[in-house]
C-alpha cells in the first residue's frame, strides 16, 4: 500500500477528498455494464471482500430479509430563468413544498446565495412564493426555503411536464428520468434517487427469491442530498407497511438477518421500532438522525453506496459498522478504484 492511503485511511472519517477518476459520471449502462454488474464490496465479520452487485445471493442466505424502498423520482428540477433553477425536495401539508433555489451553472447548478422571500413565476402558468428558510427561519439563512405553490395541475404531473431530474457537476450529461429509477419505483415522491436500490435487477430478483432470501418494501421519499457539511438531514415522509413490518419480526425471531437497501430505509425502520428493536408500522414524517447518539437496532446488513466526506450517511455508518471497519473500507475503495454517487459502485456491510 502506498504512503499517501495509508495516510489517507488513517484520516478518513476526518474528513477526505474522493478523485476525479472515483466519481461515476454517467450510468453503468452507458459505461456498457448492466446495473446488477457494477462492483459491491462487502465489510463484515470475515473482513473486505470484492464482488459484482449480482454476486448478492451467494453472500446472503436462505431466511435472511431484504427491505427495498420503493418511492420514484420525480423529475424535481424546474428551470425558472437564466440564473434560477428550482429544486421540488419534499411535498408539505397545506400545499406548501420545501424547495432549494439553485443557480445554473453550465448543465448542473450551484447553490443561491442571493435569493429571499418572495414570489417567482414558474412556466407553464405556475408561480411560487418563497416564505421562510426552512426548518427553522431563527436558524437564519439556508439554501432550503419553504414555499407555497400554485400550480394547474397536481405537483407529479406539473413536474412530468415542466422539470427535468437533479443533476450535480459529476454527471457528465442529461439523462432521462428512467435512469435515475430503481426497478422497485411504484409510489412518486422522491427529489432524488433511493440509488442504495439501483444495481438490482429482475434477474437478481428472482435470483434471491429462488435462493430463500425474502424482498419486501416500504416507502421514504427523499429530500435533495446537496446540504451543507454538518446539516442533519431534514423530515422527510414515510409509511412502513403492516406487512413488513411483521417480517423484518418474524425474520428476527427466526434467526434470519435483516437487509436494509439504503440508508432512506434504515432511517424509517429505526423511527418506527419501539426501544426493544421490535418494528411496527407506521407512516409519518421522521427527523431521526442515526449517528453516535442512535444506533441501529432492527438491521443486521446494509446496502449503500459510496458516499461523500462530511456526509451525514458516514454518521449513519459509522454508528452501524464502527470506525475503524468503516476507515478501512473507505480506504480500499479509494485504493481500489470503487466509483462514487449515484451511478456508481455498492457496499454491502454485515454486522458482527
Amino acid at each position: 500500500m502506498s504512503a499517501p492511503a495509508t495516510l489517507r485511511r488513517a484520516n478518513l472519517l476526518d474528513g477526505f477528498t474522493v478523485p476525479s477518476e472515483s466519481e461515476a459520471t454517467r450510468p453503468p449502462e452507458t459505461r456498457g455494464i448492466r446495473r446488477d454488474r457494477v462492483r459491491l464490496m462487502t465489510t463484515g465479520p470475515e473482513g473486505i471482500g470484492h464482488h459484482l452487485f449480482s454476486d448478492l445471493p451467494g453472500l446472503l442466505t436462505a431466511g435472511d430479509l431484504v427491505v427495498v424502498n420503493d418511492s420514484a423520482t420525480l423529475p424535481a428540477a424546474v428551470m425558472v430563468d437564466r440564473s434560477l433553477v428550482i429544486h421540488f425536495s419534499t411535498r408539505l401539508p397545506g400545499g406548501l413544498h420545501v424547495v432549494e433555489p439553485r443557480r445554473p451553472s453550465g448543465p448542473a447548478s450551484l447553490p443561491h446565495d442571493g435569493i429571499g422571500p418572495g414570489s417567482l413565476r414558474l412556466p407553464g402558468g405556475a408561480t411560487i412564493e418563497l416564505l421562510a428558510p426552512y426548518p427553522d427561519a431563527a436558524a437564519g439563512p439556508r439554501r432550503l426555503w419553504v414555499a407555497r405553490t400554485e400550480l394547474p395541475c397536481s405537483t407529479t404531473e406539473y413536474l412530468a411536464n415542466w422539470g427535468r431530474p437533479i443533476r450535480y457537476r459529476h454527471i457528465d450529461g442529461p439523462y432521462k428520468i428512467e435512469a435515475y429509477q430503481t426497478i422497485f419505483a411504484r409510489r412518486p415522491g422522491s427529489a432524488e434517487m433511493p440509488s442504495a436500490g439501483r444495481p438490482f435487477t429482475e434477474r437478481l430478483v428472482t435470483e434471491l427469491t429462488l435462493s430463500g432470501v425474502t424482498l419486501v418494501t416500504l416507502t421514504l421519499h427523499t429530500g435533495v442530498s446537496s446540504l451543507e457539511a454538518g446539516e442533519d438531514p431534514y423530515p422527510e415522509w414515510f409509511e412502513v407497511p403492516e406487512l413488513t413490518a411483521a417480517l423484518v419480526n418474524h425474520t428476527r425471531s427466526n434467526g434470519g438477518r435483516v437487509i436494509a437497501v439504503g440508508t432512506t430505509v434504515v432511517r424509517a425502520l429505526e423511527t418506527t421500532a419501539d426501544s426493544r428493536g421490535v418494528s411496527h408500522p407506521g407512516r409519518s414524517w421522521t427527523d431521526l438522525v442515526i449517528g453516535p447518539n442512535h444506533h441501529p437496532m432492527v438491521i443486521d446488513g446494509l446496502v449503500t453506496g459510496w458516499h461523500e466526506p462530511a456526509s451525514t450517511h458516514l454518521d449513519l455508518l459509522e454508528a452501524f459498522a464502527g470506525r475503524s471497519a468503516l476507515a478501512n473500507s473507505y480506504g480500499a475503495a479509494l485504493d481500489r478504484g470503487y466509483l462514487w454517487h449515484e451511478f456508481g459502485d455498492s457496499h454491502l456491510i454485515l454486522a458482527d
